[in-house]
């Protein structure tokens, strides 16, 4: 767990606008609260709804500041690959990146006016620092029944390291998404868990 303070988990959540991220945090959190642990939360998401860059700052068990130091996070939960390396001087040296594999292509990119950066160099730029778990979330939320449920996927995956029980997680899932997907949710949640 984090060694700066007393915080038993930092978490960096990234992604872009439109994948969930706030989502993905807020359920966390609400596990967090839950269980009875308090909990900051600090979230950045400019031009998200153009697919912006957005970042989240969760710390589980912690009492004073919310903004996580860098090179201080236990985990760094990557919605896309490229967020990955934008964010990853946040985490410690010992911590662990779970990364969905799926990117999501820029305009730039799909204009061809410049290129995604190849994701098994990132995974294996990463790995060479440290733990990554590396997936494609977004098949296993169409497995799941719909690709809006890779965030819960994520969230699946990076449930076996938090400080948080599974049932409690799920239990949040639940409340927190539209009635009609609850199903799907928990079975990407399900499938995400199998990944970490």
């Amino acid at each position: 767990m984090s060694s700066a303070g007393i915080s038993l988990f930092d978490l960096v959540i990234a992604g872009v606008g439109g994948q969930g991220t706030i989502l993905a945090s807020d359920i966390i959190g609400k596990a967090a609260v839950k269980e009875g642990l308090p909990v900051m939360a600090a979230e950045t998401h400019g031009m998200a709804q153009r697919g912006g860059s957005v970042v989240n700052h969760l710390r589980i068990g912690c009492e004073f500041g919310s903004l996580i130091s860098l090179k201080s996070a236990d985990a760094l939960l990557a919605l896309e690959p490229s967020e990955a390396l934008r964010y990853i001087e946040y985490l410690s040296d010992d911590g662990i990146v779970i990364i969905n594999t799926e990117p999501v292509l820029p305009v730039t990119v799909t204009s061809g006016l410049s290129s995604y950066p190849d994701v098994e160099n990132i995974i294996d730029y990463l790995e060479q620092r440290f733990t990554v778990k590396a997936f494609n979330a977004v098949e296993l939320a169409k497995q799941a029944g719909h690709v809006q449920s890779m965030n819960t996927v994520m969230i699946g995956a990076i449930s076996k390291y938090l400080p948080l029980s599974k049932d409690v997680l799920i239990e949040c899932v639940s409340q927190s998404v539209p009635k009609k997907t609850v199903d799907i949710n928990i079975k990407a949640f399900e499938l995400g868990h199998l990944q970490a």
